[in-house]
């Protein structure tokens, strides 16, 4: 898929997820429902759930420092297969810290205000529920909108695009399973509705992409 095709499906699903999860919010909470099991319990609170997260949470770190590394090491003359180019290694660095850490972590999380489900009374929590584009809510910091996780975890689908040929589509399609399982699993944790996801998907795909164009050029190509 070119870069071009990338940036207008993304921001596109971006506009569309926006549009319908403020014109139907309910379905945030229908979403969340599912999950919930009462007694402000949901059903991924187990220890296979608490270990999932822990995985997704790791992943994305673990790629950027592993990346790094072999970068480092072909730097000091070691022959190292596949080792990333200084401007792949900027990449990558770049887009974790601008996209998952400033924008979605300090810029919106610490200042949409947006209760999470678990703390939101329809799940007996004591905040009234929000629509993602209602920045009132009583959250303080480190709130539900928009999903920190998942953005790290489609961040993945960066270092995937990287990957040589013949691995690159296997490398892309391993980061989509991952990001969506680690997403899902925010949502049935109750630490996320499904637009914190869905928009921190789209938006995380699309800065990352405008971010690869300025980078490596107008076709966005590594190589």
């Amino acid at each position: 898929m070119t870069s071009n095709r990338v940036v207008l499906l993304s921001l596109a699903g971006l506009v569309l997820s926006a549009a319908v999860l403020a014109i139907w919010p309910e379905l945030d909470l229908a979403t969340s429902a599912y999950f919930y099991e009462g007694g402000h319990h949901f059903a991924a609170i187990t220890p296979l759930g608490q270990f999932g997260r822990m995985v997704g949470y790791t992943v994305p770190f673990v790629l950027l420092i592993g990346a790094t590394a072999l970068w480092a090491a072909r730097r000091f003359g070691f022959n190292v297969p596949f080792a990333p180019t200084g401007r792949s290694v900027a990449f990558l660095i770049l887009s974790m810290v601008l996209v998952p850490g400033l924008v979605v972590n300090v810029g919106l999380k610490d200042h949409a205000h947006r209760p999470r489900p678990a703390q939101s009374t329809a799940f007996d929590g004591p905040y009234p529920f929000r629509p993602w584009y209602k920045f009132d809510g009583e959250c303080k910091k480190n709130c539900s909108f928009v999903s920190g996780e998942a953005s790290s975890a489609f961040w993945t689908l960066a270092p995937a695009s990287l990957a040589p040929m013949p691995f690159k589509p296997y490398a892309i399609g391993a980061a989509l399973i991952f990001s969506i399982f680690t997403s899902a699993l925010r949502i049935a944790f109750g630490g996320h509705y499904l637009s914190d996801v869905l928009l921190a998907t789209f938006l995380t795909i699309f800065l990352i992409e405008a971010l690869r164009r300025w980078i490596f050029g107008a076709n966005g190509s590594s190589g």
